[in-house]
C-alpha cells in the first residue's frame, strides 16, 4: 500500500524531471533529494530559528523547515519515519492541481464561467452598450472583436463584484433580521485565501467570488460570518447561532469543503 502512495506521489513530487532510480539524480537549483520508500522525492530545505521540524506540502512540492542545529541525518530519519504522509499529501496536491486545472477559467470568447452554481458563457458583442448583460445561458461583453485576456477578465470580475453587493445586500437583511443585530458595515474582500471574515468592531467582508457557488453556499457563508456579531470565535455557542441562522449549515459546510482549493477559480 505504501509503495502504491509513492508510485502515485511521483507523479506530482518529480514533474521536475524523473530521475533515474539507480543513481541519485540531480535536484532543482535550491532542492535536496531524499528516497522514501524505494523512490525520489525532491524537497526544500529551510533552516530556520523554529524548535522543531516542520513538513509542508503545497504547490512548491515538499518544504521542510529544521532548527540550525539540527543534523542532516535527523531530518533524513524524520523523512523516513513520514514516507507514508508524505506521499498522501503529495497525491492530495496532484488532485488539486487537476481540480484547478479543470475548474480555471479561460478569458476567451466561447468559454464559460460558473455563476451562482450554474454555467455562463462569455460572449463578445461589439453591438452591445453598457454592462455586460445576462441573456439565457451567454453573459455578453461589450468589448470590442479581438478583445485579450486581460480586457475580458477585467470586465468580467467587475460584472461580478457589482452583482456581488446585489446578492449580498439582501441576504445579510435576511439573517441580519434573524439573528437580531445588523454589521456596522459590510463589505467585499478580494482576498486569497479566506471566504469571509468579522471584526470585533461589528465589520463583516465577504469574498465576492462567492458568486461563483450555489446560493445555499453563500447564504452559509453569510450566516457564519453573522454569527461571529455574536459569538467571535468558533466554540459550541457559536455554532449553535449558525443552527439558528441557518439550520442546513451542516450539509452546506460540507458542500463549501469540496471548493476549498478553489478559490482562484477567478
Amino acid at each position: 500500500m505504501a509503495r502504491n502512495l509513492v508510485d502515485a506521489a511521483r507523479q506530482l513530487a518529480l514533474s521536475f524531471g524523473e530521475p533515474s532510480t539507480s543513481q541519485t539524480p540531480a535536484s532543482r537549483p535550491g532542492g535536496r533529494m531524499a528516497r522514501l520508500n524505494g523512490e525520489f522525492v525532491e524537497y526544500t530545505l529551510r533552516r530556520s530559528k523554529r524548535k522543531t521540524i516542520g513538513l509542508l506540502i503545497d504547490d512548491r512540492g515538499l518544504v521542510i523547515s529544521a532548527p540550525k542545529w539540527v543534523p542532516q541525518a535527523e531530518i533524513d530519519s524524520t523523512l523516513q519515519q513520514r514516507a507514508d504522509w508524505i506521499a498522501r499529501k503529495l497525491i492530495d496536491w496532484r488532485e488539486h492541481a487537476a481540480r484547478r486545472e479543470q475548474l480555471a477559467i479561460r478569458w476567451e470568447p466561447g468559454a464559460s464561467l460558473p455563476f451562482l452554481g450554474a454555467r455562463l458563457n462569455l460572449r463578445v458583442d461589439p453591438a452591445h452598450k453598457g454592462s455586460p448583460r445576462v441573456d439565457g445561458s451567454d453573459l455578453i461583453l461589450a468589448l470590442p472583436p479581438g478583445a485579450g485576456s486581460e480586457q475580458i477578465r477585467d470586465s468580467v470580475q467587475s460584472w461580478l463584484q457589482k452583482q456581488a453587493r446585489a446578492h449580498f445586500g439582501p441576504r445579510i437583511e435576511h439573517f441580519a433580521e434573524l439573528l437580531g443585530t445588523r454589521p456596522s458595515r459590510w463589505s467585499l474582500s478580494s482576498a486569497r485565501t479566506r471566504w469571509g471574515s468579522c471584526n470585533a468592531d461589528g465589520s463583516i467582508r465577504l469574498n465576492w467570488r462567492l458568486m461563483h457557488f450555489p446560493p445555499d453556499i453563500i447564504d452559509y457563508v453569510i450566516a457564519h460570518e453573522l454569527a461571529h456579531l455574536r459569538e467571535l470565535n468558533h466554540g459550541d455557542g457559536f455554532w449553535q447561532t449558525v443552527g439558528e441562522l441557518f439550520p442546513d449549515y451542516q450539509r452546506v459546510r460540507g458542500m463549501l469543503r469540496e471548493y476549498t482549493d478553489d478559490i482562484s477559480i477567478s
